[in-house]
């Protein structure tokens, strides 16, 4: 059995899984869509700020509120996951 194949085989399975460990660190980019589950998250991150859809006696108010306090917990996340010597403003 000639080893040769069984090289070529593992080095574009190495390959594939560097390009898709590559194409999950790529950030956030608004021109592209969110998947399903993304926007599942967004929807109860939001909902645990306080957000609900079905009020819209308080509609602008309640989302505005909601909106302030997950941009701010995303802020105090991103700034807890900045590499050691940056600062966030």
């Amino acid at each position: 059995m000639n080893p040769l194949p069984r090289v070529v085989l593992g080095m574009l399975a190495g390959a594939c899984c560097f390009a898709s460990a590559a194409a999950l660190a790529q950030p956030y980019d608004p021109s592209q869509p969110l998947t399903r589950a993304q926007v599942r998250a967004d929807l109860v991150e939001w909902r645990q700020a306080g957000y609900d859809p079905l009020d819209w006696i308080d509609y602008p108010e309640n989302a505005q509120r909601a909106g302030a306090i997950v941009a701010q917990r995303r802020a105090q996340h991103a700034g807890t996951l900045a590499p050691a010597g940056q600062t966030t403003q």
